[in-house]
């Protein structure tokens, strides 16, 4: 959430910043209801100040024994009183209707990002990797999990509907082996500490990283509970510390975590039908990060190449794009997706998102930090990322590995999750 302070004395750098991300917002309103609200702020303060004064004069008459003076100056405490319950709703009211302006708002986007409209617009960073040469066409990655009798949509389907996976055999094995893999390379290279968070969130928890309220239809919720399904473990990893004052001496904080992940893809609705690009459930590593904000953005390209380590470890290609103004997610101030390559389909693919999203989480969820020997506290800045989507390496490895007889190498690094299987068969 944005600072309503800045906001306030920034209206305009705030509404130029909001159409860099192509989001032209009036804040005419959000003025209008603020200046309202100082000016019945005033008058509460006034009238407050009155009743103390005539209050005090009651108890002065009741100590001489003026009955009738006091009686006369207890009605106008009781009037004042009126107009003190009138002033203070008013205020209750203009204060959540700004709270709620501005949990819409999304963040500001730092000065480095690149100014574009959509995903075209966005500059390649960096590449890794040359894409491998076949002398066979290259399959998507359901035809060869499907030949392999790894992947079966069909039953999937059955249990569960569209957009669902039945991993077996070597397929379930290399989703578990894919998880600990990435779990060990964070933790014994990288330095993460390892949390393993619940699968359900609170409302609260939801709002503080921001998927709440403006994404609640992208949200699984369980009827009746005020628990939703996590769409990504940067939900539980970041409201760890919600409403927390951390000490600078132990910051920056760095966690990974697994979760399964639960989306209900709204708007979806015709892409990616096939495969495991695009599911209600799928697994997913995450990096989460809580720093000082003058490290965050040393901090960001830290955290992006803990997510790249992943992908050279296997021997996947990849690039590196920075989004643009008009792509970047509600919540982030600046955000690196790693896209790795696809052979089956010809193109590259999101793999992982690693943003910063400076003090807008913290805000929301009052996460802040004590300096050493400073009185007051300062919001801290978070950071997360993918690190990565599982199901998306899979399909990475299915496509870049399959060899022309229909079986798929496992990549190096990951033999020995695999029981030292060089290769699934089917």
């Amino acid at each position: 959430m944005l600072d309503i302070k800045f906001v306030r004395g920034n209206r305009e750098k705030v509404a130029q910043a909001l159409r860099r991300r192509g989001l032209d917002l009036s804040l005419d309103e959000f003025s209008a209801v603020d200046e309202e609200r100082r000016r019945q702020l005033t008058r509460l303060e006034a009238r407050r100040a009155e009743r103390n004064a005539l209050s005090q004069e009651v108890g002065k008459f009741l100590k001489g024994g003026q009955k009738d003076e006091a009686e006369a100056k207890k009605a106008q405490v009781k009037a004042i009183n009126e107009d003190i319950g009138i002033l203070e709703g008013g205020v209750r009211e203009a204060d959540a209707w700004l709270a709620a302006f501005l949990l819409n708002v999304p963040n500001l986007p730092h000065d480095s990002v690149p100014v574009g409209a959509d995903s075209e617009d966005n500059p390649v960073v960096r590449t890794w990797g040359a894409p491998p040469a076949f002398d066979f066409e290259p399959r998507p990655h359901w035809e060869v999990g499907e030949g392999l009798g790894i992947l079966d949509f069909e039953r999937a389907a059955k249990i569960a509907g569209s957009r669902f996976a039945l991993l077996k055999g070597a397929g379930a094995r290399l989703e578990r082996a894919l998880i600990n893999f990435m779990l060990d390379l964070h933790t014994g290279r990288h330095g993460y500490l390892e949390v393993l968070p619940p699968f359900m969130t609170n409302a609260a928890a939801m709002t503080g990283t921001g998927q709440l309220p403006k994404f609640r239809d992208d949200l699984f919720k369980l009827e009746g509970w005020d628990y939703y399904l996590v769409p990504t473990a940067e939900v539980p990893v970041t409201n760890m510390h919600r409403q927390e004052i951390l000490r600078e001496e132990d910051l920056p904080l760095h966690y990974t975590a697994y979760t399964p992940c639960f989306r209900s893809e709204a708007g979806s609705h015709g892409k990616d039908v096939r495969g495991l690009i695009r599911q209600h459930q799928f697994d997913k590593v995450e990096l989460v990060k809580f720093t000082t904000p003058e490290t965050s953005y040393d901090e960001l390209e830290r955290l992006t190449a803990d997510a790249e380590a992943v992908l050279r470890e296997l021997g996947l290609p990849y690039r590196v794009v920075a989004l643009c103004t008009g792509d970047l997610g509600f919540s982030s101030a600046k955000t690196y997706d790693l896209e790795v390559w696809l052979p089956g389909q010809n193109l590259y693919r999101e793999i992982s998102s690693c943003s910063n999203f400076e003090d807008y989480q913290a805000r929301r969820a009052d996460i802040r930090f004590k300096r050493r020997g400073a009185k007051g506290t300062e919001l801290v800045h978070t950071l997360n990322g993918s690190g990565l989507a599982v199901g998306r390496t899979m399909v990475a490895i299915l496509e870049n590995c399959q060899q022309a007889d229909g079986s798929v190498a496992i990549p190096e690094k990951l033999r020995p999750y695999m029981g030292g299987m060089e290769a699934i068969t089917g």
